[in-house]
C-alpha cells in the first residue's frame, strides 16, 4: 500500500515556475514507479510525465518536453515536478501516481495522491 500526497501547487504568472511535490508513505516507494498526470475542467486526465523506480528513465508528454523535469528521491520518498515556462494552458488539477512499471497510460496506475491545483494566469 502507497499513499500519496501532493503539494506545491498555485497561482503563478504566465512564464513562471512551480514545483510540485508528492510524498510517499509507506516501505515500498522505491519499488514503483512515479507518474505526474492533471486534469483540465472538463477534460480527460492526462499524462504529463514519469519517472522508472530508480530514477534512472524518464518519459514526457509532447506538451511538456522541455519545460517540466521529473525527479525523485528515494531516501525521501517523494517524487517532483519542476514546471518551468508555464502556459495558461497548464491550468489544470495534477495528481502523481504510483505504477510497478513506467508507463503513460493511467490504467497502468494503482496508487493516486489526491491532487493539487494549478492555475496559470495570463
Amino acid at each position: 500500500q502507497v499513499q500519496l500526497v501532493e503539494s506545491g501547487g498555485g497561482l503563478v504568472q504566465a512564464g513562471g515556475s512551480l514545483r510540485l511535490s508528492c510524498a510517499a508513505s509507506g516501505r515500498t516507494f522505491s519499488l514503483y514507479a512515479m507518474g505526474w498526470f492533471r486534469q483540465a475542467p472538463g477534460k480527460e486526465r492526462e499524462f504529463v510525465a514519469a519517472i522508472s523506480e530508480s530514477g534512472r528513465h524518464t518519459r514526457y508528454a509532447d506538451s511538456v518536453k522541455g519545460r517540466f523535469t521529473i525527479s525523485r528521491d528515494n531516501a525521501q520518498k517523494t517524487v517532483y515536478l519542476e514546471m518551468n515556462s508555464l502556459k495558461p494552458e497548464d491550468t489544470a488539477v495534477y495528481y502523481c501516481a504510483a505504477s510497478p512499471v513506467i508507463a503513460l497510460s493511467l490504467s497502468q496506475y494503482k496508487y493516486w495522491g489526491q491532487g493539487t491545483q494549478v492555475t496559470v494566469s495570463s
